[in-house]
């Protein structure tokens, strides 16, 4: 029990939460945007892996850093729109057509990493954002720029979802989509749209992971997370301040079994406290997904004209 409390009295601690907390802020956001104008997702993951890439390759080449976020960015955006094409524009199953992206994003991003670097045993390196030692919040001071992004992300979409005629189409198209067609509103451009942004912050999710949490690309970094966002929707209830409540328990229970298994005098095998931040996460999901009241037309493919 001392050591539980002294885990959680060191600062340290807390800033490991909002570190690993900010790809699933970013990432879970980016979800939220998605399945709030009716459609489904699960590109997410190849989504990260591909805007991680991306972005480290940019700033790898001599880009900027935030040149590299743009280019994470717009790479979601592409293959944001790649499952708008096939979602809205042709109608196709939002589930086999997001899990596609994941896996033509993750292989793209893998080969296109092959090529770049046929012959390195070791990831290349490049110089990540820098820690805002000038903030006066310690745990903030020590995180990135990105992880501001995060934090100031969640009440502008939280503004323009509820408090912008933008917001307002966009959740009509996902709970009405027919409605939404009376009223004048292009359901296929709103959820295109909805979709193109949300992938965007996918992407940028996916870049802080090499941009600012590491300095390369390797591999399986992204390692579930982008499903992990999906989960944190329906949890949110499909709102940006739970999302951000949300993101922070499982980074909570994340940082928490990394402490527990370096305690030194841990006897449990350490798959179990591996498995504690998802047990504990599923729990929470169970309990809150009962009352949760989802988007009416989430995937619902919409025909223009159709009653």
């Amino acid at each position: 029990m001392s050591e539980f409390l002294d885990i959680l009295i060191n600062p340290a601690f807390w800033v490991a939460v909002l570190r690993i907390a900010t790809p699933l802020i970013l990432g879970t956001l980016g979800v939220l945007l998605c399945e709030r104008a009716g459609v489904l997702n699960l590109g997410i993951e190849g989504i990260m892996v591909a805007g991680a890439f991306t972005g480290w390759l940019a700033v790898y080449g001599g880009a900027p850093l935030w040149a590299g976020v743009i280019v994470a960015a717009a790479t979601g955006a592409v293959l944001g729109l790649l499952h708008a094409f096939l979602t809205v524009g042709l109608a196709l199953s939002q589930h086999v057509s997001g899990l596609g992206i994941t896996l033509l994003a993750t292989a793209l991003s893998y080969y296109g990493y092959r090529v770049s670097f046929p012959k390195v045993s070791t990831p290349p390196t490049i110089t990540p954002f820098a820690e805002m030692a000038w903030l006066p919040v310690p745990i903030l001071a020590q995180q990135t720029a990105m992880t501001l992004l995060a934090l100031l992300a969640v009440p502008l979409i939280t503004y323009v979802l509820f408090k912008t005629p933008v917001g307002l189409a966009v959740r009509m198209v996902g709970e009405n989509p027919q409605a939404a067609e009376g009223q004048g509103v292009s359901v296929a451009r709103v959820r295109t749209g909805a979709i193109v942004a949300g992938s965007a912050l996918m992407g940028v999710a996916g870049s802080f992971l090499t941009l600012s949490a590491f300095n390369a690309f390797f591999f399986n970094m992204v390692n579930g997370r982008g499903w992990i966002c999906v989960a944190l929707v329906v949890f949110a209830s499909w709102r940006p301040g739970k999302a951000l409540l949300g993101a922070l328990l499982f980074a909570f229970f994340d940082a928490l079994q990394l402490r527990l298994q370096q305690a030194g005098d841990a006897v449990l095998p350490y798959q179990l406290y591996l498995m504690l931040p998802y047990v504990l996460s599923i729990l929470a999901l169970v309990l809150v997904a009962r009352k949760a009241s989802y988007p009416q037309a989430l995937m619902k493919p919409y025909r223009k004209g159709e009653r």
